[in-house]
């Protein structure tokens, strides 16, 4: 299959990437890149569904994945997955000897190993220049289920229309579901026995890099994980705190330790950020050097600073994101051609590993199964959102009043970087705007 044969499938089927921003897949088939990487680093704490997925279609995934390979003229393929994954790693060892130019890229149990620039230094030793992209290091990086869903629409013909999400922490049982896009928070924590607190706080995605989001907020293309957890739990005491008293706080208490910056993944791999200079600048209004601002565009928001480095509980991490956002809304662009320093000789001894992580984030006690229940729950209604990925939102393609079938095109790609949505659920259009479609099946 040549690339803009497989281009077309993914467009068409709504294939983006099943986490973070959604990167519409069909760009990223590159003839540039001569190595690609499957990522299986469950890159937060708690998170289980990509090793559960790569387990159960070990060989329907990596047949997938060597095809993409194919198609791109990759000549190695690599999967990065984490050496405690023992069982999805004999999944893969039964088959891999099938495959040509395919490896296992072995990881530590560390954080953040799924982290794109961090994993393909980790597989490769290339470091992804400040601010680049992977394929100019000749790199593509895919998820796992992201490569499953390309399975499934050119084998079974199935668009993107459901989304496995793990559901856990305060809950009855915890379980791993795949529910119809467009399905309430609250509906899935309830196929996990429900909240076991009383005023359950709802978090969506991982601990390190999620948000805190309401029971009706919906599932979408990227949902992977929801955790529900008490409202004094250290992780959402830390997401309300509000920028005006992080600020005050790091102008009394930092005493410029730099362990932020000592345990910082980026900085470790050469990139130059530097939180504890940007720490102190901010805090004393210093702009003599204005490149320890504009650096922060390379923060990767993993939440090492905040979360685990920084022995004041001050937020690096969450002010360095309030200036990115003022200099981008001020039209300020990301520098180019920064070339990164040397990788730091400290590095190995610096990483983090993920039982400590979850011990310092009050995680521990949640670290339990989450079987994957891998039958597409039924639902009566959804709400699925015309922007689900990067790049411009699909077109509406139905009306109020129009009955559709799961599986049928709801909006289409848009000009430019976009993809198809479609029906999650058989039913009729109850409502249609340009920034959602919602349908009922009673």
């Amino acid at each position: 299959m040549d690339i803009k044969e497989l281009s077309s499938i993914l467009q068409q089927n709504g294939v983006v990437g099943a986490g973070g921003a959604g990167f519409p897949t069909y760009a990223k088939l590159d003839q540039r890149a001569d190595t690609i990487i499957l990522n299986c680093a469950e890159c937060e704490p708690l998170l289980r569904l990509h090793r559960q997925l790569l387990e159960k279609y070990a060989f329907e995934i990596m047949d997938t994945f060597h095809k993409v390979g194919e198609a791109v003229g990759a000549k190695e393929v690599i999967i990065g997955i984490k050496k405690a994954y023992k069982k999805t790693i004999e999944a893969l060892e039964a088959h891999i000897g099938s495959f040509d130019n395919m490896r296992l890229g072995l990881l530590d149990e560390v954080y953040p190993a799924g982290d794109e620039v961090v994993l393909i230094y980790e597989v490769t030793k290339k470091v992804v220049r400040p601010g680049g992209l992977p394929i100019e290091s000749g790199v593509a990086v895919f998820n796992v289920e992201t490569i499953y869903n390309l399975y499934r629409a050119m084998n079974q013909q199935t668009p993107v229309v459901d989304k496995l999400v793990s559901v856990v922490a305060e809950v009855n049982h915890p379980v791993t579901v795949r529910v119809p896009i467009g399905v309430t928070v609250e509906e899935v924590v309830a196929l996990a026995g429900g909240a076991k607190i009383p005023n359950p706080v709802y978090f969506m995605g991982g601990p390190m890099m999620g948000n805190i989001v309401s029971g009706q907020a919906v599932i979408t293309k990227t949902s992977n994980a929801i955790l529900v957890l008490p409202e004094d739990h250290l992780i959402i005491q830390r997401k309300n705190q509000k920028a005006k008293i992080n600020m005050a706080r790091a102008a009394a208490s930092c005493c410029q330790c730099e362990m932020c910056t000592d345990l910082c993944p980026r900085h470790a791999l050469g990139h130059p950020i530097n939180p504890s200079m940007f720490m102190r600048a901010a805090t004393c209004k210093d702009v003599q050097n204005p490149n320890i601002f504009i650096n922060t565009f390379f923060c990767s928001s993993c939440g090492l600073c905040e979360m685990y480095s920084c022995m004041q509980g001050l937020s690096p991490r969450s002010l360095m994101a309030e200036y990115k956002m003022g200099l981008r809304a001020a039209g300020v662009p990301v520098p180019k051609d920064i070339v990164p320093e040397p990788v730091k000789p400290s590095r190995e001894m610096r990483k983090i590993p993920m039982e400590r992580l979850m011990s310092r984030l009050g995680l521990t006690k949640y670290n339990v199964d989450a079987p994957l229940q891998d039958d597409v729950v039924a639902m009566k209604r959804v709400k699925i959102m015309l922007r689900q990925h990067i790049g411009a939102p699909a077109q509406l393609a139905v009306k109020a009043g129009d009955t559709v079938t799961r599986g049928q095109v709801i909006a289409n790609p848009a000009n430019g970087l976009s993809v198809a949505i479609h029906a999650s659920i058989d039913g009729k259009v109850i409502e249609a705007n340009e920034n959602y479609v919602m349908i009922d099946n009673n």
